[in-house]
């Protein structure tokens, strides 16, 4: 036997509880029996009253609580094989992680607003396999696809813009790696969510593209960042916050470019959506594009099914609620022989 719903346990403390009550609810009726008249007189005025049908009365009550506990618990047993389908997609988030995403234009900062956005997303993932990238000149994979979201939360925790040692950005690493990731999986309904600003400092990003479209590897893009520009707070070596400078000491100013991230996503049939402060873009984009999509059929595998007897037990308790209601706390009476 093994039960469903093993959290509910804590019912079962309900069981001493009202056991304690009786206890305390009949010293307290004696107490004030015993104000009310001597014990000589309460032969008299409570002579038909019988303590252990009441007992009785109480036994049946806490029985009838330890099975309703016992049915809340969903007990089980017996078991059927059943073919179970899991079904849905194979999400890549791939997240940009160079000096770039520690400008404030987006509160706290753009990386930060980006693990929180991603989190988001994942809560409103069912059955779908998601894995994480990280990228800046170079991209690695942080997280393989999997429907571990928990193991996923923690690997997305530990991306900072010091996961990667190697400068700059190149979106076309990103897109590599997801198609290196996908290899040998399922041959539709593949995504790759692109978090960046667009500032592509590395080239091939065109041929990249297309060969994700020929893959049938949708790209959404979600631009992060101010058309305008921010500056970049970075800390030196004594700890202080200064702006991050190019090799010339000219302060960088990175911006937002648009116009890559758009041709990305119309050239794949993804969706390009601005992130904002108060609306990042990833809802929109699992609304209007990934909930659309037709989940396919990941793997079948067989599996237990059990058969659920909690009727069992609450029968039981019915049955013992039911009865308690019959039970009287009179003593019986007792009929004499008629003697001559």
């Amino acid at each position: 036997m093994r039960f469903a719903a093993p959290f509910m346990t804590a019912w079962l403390w309900t069981v001493p509880a009202v056991i304690v009550f009786f206890i305390y609810a009949g010293k307290a009726r004696r107490k004030a029996l015993k104000r009310f008249a001597s014990e000589r007189l309460l032969s008299d005025i409570a002579g038909s009253f019988d303590p252990g049908r009441r007992r009785l009365r109480q036994t049946m009550l806490t029985f009838a609580l330890l099975f309703m506990a016992l049915s809340l618990m969903r007990p089980q047993w017996g078991f059927r094989w059943q073919e179970v389908k899991r079904k849905g997609l194979d999400i890549l988030v791939a997240l940009d992680t160079s000096n770039s995403m520690l400008a404030e234009d987006v509160a706290p900062n753009r990386i930060e607003r980006s693990r929180l956005a991603i989190k988001d997303l994942v809560k409103k993932l069912h059955g779908d396999r998601i894995g994480l990238i990280v990228f800046s000149g170079t991209a690695f994979l942080q997280c393989p696809l999997t429907v571990d979201y928990n193991g996923f939360m923690l690997s997305l925790n530990d991306v900072s813009v010091e996961s990667i040692p190697v400068g700059g950005t190149s979106i076309a690493r990103a897109i590599y790696t997801a198609i290196d990731s996908y290899e040998g999986g399922t041959q539709d309904q593949k995504v790759l969510i692109i978090i960046t600003d667009g500032e592509d400092l590395e080239g091939g990003l065109e041929k990249a593209v297309q060969a994700a479209k020929a893959r049938n590897i949708r790209i959404y893009c979600v631009g992060i960042g101010t058309p305008e520009g921010e500056l970049i707070p970075v800390t030196d070596g004594s700890g202080k916050t200064v702006f991050l400078k190019d090799e010339q000491g000219n302060v960088v100013k990175t911006r937002l470019v648009e116009d890559t991230l758009k041709r990305m996503a119309l050239e794949t049939g993804g969706i390009y959506v601005r992130a904002s402060g108060a609306e990042f873009g990833l809802d929109l984009i699992y609304e209007k594009g990934l909930s659309q999509m037709e989940k396919r059929d990941f793997e079948s595998k067989m599996q237990k099914q059990y058969f659920d007897r909690f009727q069992l037990p609450l029968a039981f308790a019915l049955f013992l609620i039911l009865a308690e209601v019959f039970v009287s706390e009179k003593k019986k009476s007792r009929q004499g022989r008629l003697t001559e």
